[in-house]
């Protein structure tokens, strides 16, 4: 009898149900189609790609981690990773908790309009693109004519030049990521922040808690989790790197901070026309992301926290 029974409760549960299982047939179509089914090209990794005959009519390459082995070897491979690790180690370390603070700073304000006014204003440059903000700082960050030298020189300081020399360009670098998605990123944690119990400040207020009080020992416990899984997120795209944010702002003169794996993939295997050396290294990548991935989850898991599954 009791299969009969579970077998008439899937038929109800799919009678009431089924327009959404007909709904998903788009999205998982689309997720096969443009992200399952490309990944059968891998194996450009291990072969020797010929784009006249295709991947698998492709020989072999022999040994199989030919081109693996010729990405280690190259001296500007192992610069790359270096300057991708930093440079997502430095977005890391100064992006990831300056969205947090930013969401307490806003949720404390009292006066509304100033707080909506300054959160679109914080968050409008996530819709600019590398190219226009590029373009942007080097008008602005130019030696001799940008407004920013111009200041410093009557200040009595300068010229600097920002987008030439290593230091200044790492920093710039990375000020201009922050500023780019540090207000998108705020609106996640404000978003979190409001799912917290009102009562919960009341009861803090009735206690005598001042407002640091209250955000240590409410806001920031209430939004946890939602930090620990984008701080997961994050980890797990620590080798990962955009290609329009180097590209746009790399020069001839910092190549040696600049030339991140993306940029280096493009401009030796695909304008090289090594592509089965840009697959090896993009798998690479791959492998070691998700194993950064998996590592910060099972360590969220072991301090107590829900993780991303």
């Amino acid at each position: 009898m009791k299969p009969k029974r579970s077998g008439r409760k899937t038929l109800l549960y799919l009678k009431r149900t089924w327009t959404l299982y007909l709904m998903l047939i788009l999205p998982v179509a689309f997720a096969v189609i443009f992200r399952y089914l490309p990944m059968t090209n891998i194996s450009m990794a291990v072969k020797d790609y010929n784009m006249f005959k295709g991947v698998w009519a492709s020989p072999w390459s022999d040994p199989l981690y030919k081109w693996f082995d010729k990405a280690f070897k190259t001296k500007d491979f192992w610069l790359a990773l270096r300057n991708t690790l930093m440079l997502n180690g430095l977005d890391l370390i100064f992006g990831f908790p300056l969205p947090i603070m930013l969401a307490l700073l806003l949720n404390e304000l009292a006066f509304r309009r100033y707080k909506r006014v300054t959160q679109t204003i914080v968050y409008l440059p996530h819709f600019l693109s590398w190219i226009i903000i590029s373009g942007m700082a080097r008008q602005l960050l130019a030696p001799r004519t940008g407004v920013v030298n111009v200041l410093l020189g009557k200040a009595g300081v300068g010229p600097i030049n920002f987008l030439m020399e290593h230091g200044l360009y790492v920093a710039t670098y990375i000020a201009l990521g922050l500023w780019k998605e540090m207000g998108w990123n705020t609106i996640i944690y404000l978003a979190a922040i409001t799912g917290i119990n009102p009562e919960l400040y009341e009861a803090a207020e009735v206690d005598g808690a001042s407002r640091l009080r209250k955000i240590w020992h409410i806001t920031l416990p209430g939004i946890r989790s939602t930090i620990i899984v984008l701080l997961i997120m994050n980890m797990g795209r620590i080798l990962g790197s955009e290609f329009d944010r180097p590209y746009a702002m790399q020069n001839d003169l910092v190549m040696k901070v600049a030339d991140v794996l993306s940029t280096y993939v493009y401009r030796v295997g695909i304008r090289g026309f090594q592509f089965s050396l840009t697959s090896a290294i993009g798998l690479f990548q791959s492998v070691v992301c998700v194993i950064f991935l998996f590592s910060a989850n099972a360590l969220a898991k072991r301090f107590g926290e829900r993780g991303i599954w």
